[in-house]
């Protein structure tokens, strides 16, 4: 069955459509833009995780296992608006264990080798769907996981939570960069928003139920069976936070 699910992904032979954002469809302009807008956050994402990883190489392992949970299922697409796709994120999780910075740079590498490997997204496109898959998402993740945390306390909802929103929330930049891009001849971007928005959240809003639940699942087998790297994170997060408020 692992066989079969992993030939599909990878095997079966698709057309070009992005993830999110396939080569060459934005303007130059914008796609520069993009490119100048998320750089920074994968040069300080690089510094967060040397950090982490130079600190406590420990982690590896699970930081690995975070980035390939956002490949395999940000790889699952569903055709949805001409030039972008629907799919899953992956990436609340990571921006949950190792924060959002972190996950710019996971996310960006798995946006970078599945537009080489299996021609999901562009190179030129790169920094339109890193930014709103590994940035804009994680962040969304993170503060939404610890606003949760801060008002229930009850964490597998904070986590259904996280990577449910962050998955939305990606699809929505993902209509704004859109909109930006092709505004309507008639009411403009938010016409051409509303437009691109709406066809998303047909295929989108399961999807990201789906991506919460699963989630939830894998957090709930890392408890079970990696209990000292969560245990290790926590402690990490308690000390930056108490270095912070010094």
């Amino acid at each position: 069955m692992t066989a079969i699910s992993f030939y599909s992904v990878v095997g079966l032979p698709k057309p070009a459509y992005a993830m999110h954002i396939m080569e060459g469809f934005l303007p130059v302009q914008w796609a520069v833009f993009w490119w100048v807008v998320a750089l920074p956050f994968f040069v300080f994402g690089v510094r967060s995780l040397t950090r982490i990883t130079q600190a406590n190489p420990e982690l590896k392992l699970l930081l690995g296992l975070a980035g390939a949970f956002s490949f395999v299922l940000s790889a699952l697409k569903i055709p949805s608006v001409t030039g972008s796709c629907s799919h899953p994120t992956g990436t609340g999780l990571g921006a949950v264990l190792f924060g959002p910075l972190s996950m710019s740079v996971l996310g960006s590498l798995v946006l970078l080798f599945q537009a080489l490997l299996l021609a999901h997204g562009g190179l030129t496109t790169l920094g339109a769907n890193a930014f709103s898959m590994a940035i804009a998402g994680p962040f969304a993740a993170y503060w939404i996981y610890h606003l949760t945390m801060r008002f229930t306390g009850k964490e597998r909802i904070a986590i259904f939570l996280a990577a449910a929103l962050a998955d939305l929330l990606t699809y929505i930049i993902t209509s704004i960069q859109l909109a930006l891009a092709f505004p309507a001849p008639v009411g403009g971007f938010i016409a051409s928003f509303l437009k691109f928005a709406g066809i998303f959240a047909i295929t989108q809003v399961p999807l990201a139920i789906s991506e919460g639940l699963l989630t939830v699942l894998v957090w709930n087998w890392l408890q079970s069976y990696n209990p000292q790297e969560l245990e290790l994170l926590k402690l990490i997060k308690q000390e930056h936070q108490s270095n912070e408020s010094i």
